[in-house]
């Protein structure tokens, strides 16, 4: 079992910056895939970014790419995502998910994942 608690969200104008942190407690959070996804009404869950367990090695969505960094601190159980550059279609709720088992191909699909956060509201000012 994973528990996440995602915190930072808030209103800021585009071109502003926004750090998000997704604290994980449970045992197989070290060992995790760890994924950054967001959400507008009426749409599906869009993949931001990703954290690949074994390999640390990230992985970021077409819209994000180059503004976005996600980053995990293991000594403090804390997955973040740095924004930069913020626009107002990156308002949305983000939801921070782990996944203990999830296959490589499946990293930016949101069924994928076993454990989500309650979601923080990011909102950008045009």
């Amino acid at each position: 079992q994973v528990q996440l608690v995602e915190s930072g969200g808030g209103l800021v104008q585009a071109g502003a910056s926004l750090r998000l942190s997704c604290e994980a407690s449970g045992r197989t959070f070290s060992r995790s895939t760890m994924g950054w996804f967001r959400q507008t009404p009426g749409k599906e869950r869009e993949f931001v970014a990703a954290l690949w367990r074994s390999t640390g090695n990230s992985y970021y969505g077409d819209s994000v790419k180059g503004r976005f960094t996600i980053s995990r601190d293991s000594a403090k159980n804390t997955v973040y995502l740095q924004m930069n550059s913020l626009k107002y279609e990156d308002t949305g709720v983000y939801f921070c998910a782990a996944a203990p088992t999830i296959i490589f191909s499946e990293v930016r699909n949101a069924r994928g994942y076993d454990y989500w956060g309650q979601g923080t509201q990011v909102t950008v000012s045009s």
